[in-house]
């Protein structure tokens, strides 16, 4: 019974971040636009949080499981699982406008690609809660919860924000719905609480597998972080003076300052 509910408060903390994505999509209750600029400095934000929290969370407690080596071959390995991914996806590149056009098939083609995404996400928040109910945690809800894992969920559910609001934009100049495009960007992020909940069952049976786990997360975090973020927000920015660069150095480093301090507490 006590692993059932462990899962199942992982499986709501994945679902946060993944209701999260949903936030993206609240502006345009209010504003029919979103400037490239504000885009541009949305994304920066969103890499930063996350190249924090791979680097201050997960490689940090990783290295307090095990050796650089092993997080060295976790991060290969999420880097790897990333690329093969998108190889085998051949279209997995996908507009948010294909989201409301599918048909079933499509549909979930579309969930697969957006695994490749989000998965690498769910996973790094199983791997945060290895440590769930042990001691040195804080209580909620009558859990032991990590503080790595309390801090992981906090930095992924707000850099799903951005995106829920990238999802949108190419909705909303097809006039779909306020609440249909808040479910989009969720949907976007339906793998997360997967990934979370079987990441966790995973190094809870198989915890010496524990550093490789927070690598595996970190890499492939990281990666997706320099291959798409990045040239996302630049190509948004390409318009603007400079071509969006320092708006997107901006963004980055608010992302790092605003989870830093997160880290050392």
């Amino acid at each position: 019974m006590a692993l059932l509910e462990n899962l199942v408060l992982v499986f709501v903390a994945g679902l946060v971040t993944a209701l999260a994505t949903g936030v993206g999509a609240l502006p345009f209750f209010f504003f029919d636009e979103i400037s490239d600029r504000r885009n541009v400095v949305l994304w920066g934000l969103s890499s930063g949080i996350m190249v924090s929290a791979s680097l201050f969370g997960l490689v940090e407690e990783g290295l307090a499981e095990g050796t650089p080596l092993q997080i060295g071959i976790g991060m290969a390995a999420g880097v790897l699982l990333v690329v093969v991914a998108h190889d085998v996806l051949v279209d997995a590149e996908i507009d948010p406008q294909e989201y409301e056009e599918a048909d079933f098939k499509k549909l979930v083609l579309i969930l697969g690609i957006l695994t490749v995404h989000s998965f690498p996400e769910g996973i790094a928040i199983g791997v945060s809660f290895a440590d769930l109910g042990l001691e040195g945690g804080m209580q909620f809800l009558g859990f032991t919860v990590p503080l790595l894992a309390v801090f992981m969920t906090v930095a992924i559910s707000i850099h799903n924000v951005p995106e829920g609001t990238a999802i949108s934009i190419p909705l909303k100049s097809m006039n779909v719905s306020n609440w249909k495009m808040v479910w989009w960007a969720v949907f976007s992020s339906l793998p997360q609480p997967i990934g979370a909940i079987l990441a966790f069952g995973f190094v809870r049976i198989a915890r010496e597998f524990l550093p490789y786990g927070f690598g595996f997360a970190a890499g492939a975090m990281i990666y997706l972080v320099l291959t798409e973020f990045v040239p996302e927000a630049l190509d948004l920015g390409s318009e603007l003076p400079n071509g969006g660069k320092p708006e997107l150095a901006a963004g980055i480093v608010v992302g790092v300052l605003v989870m830093v301090p997160l880290a050392f507490i």
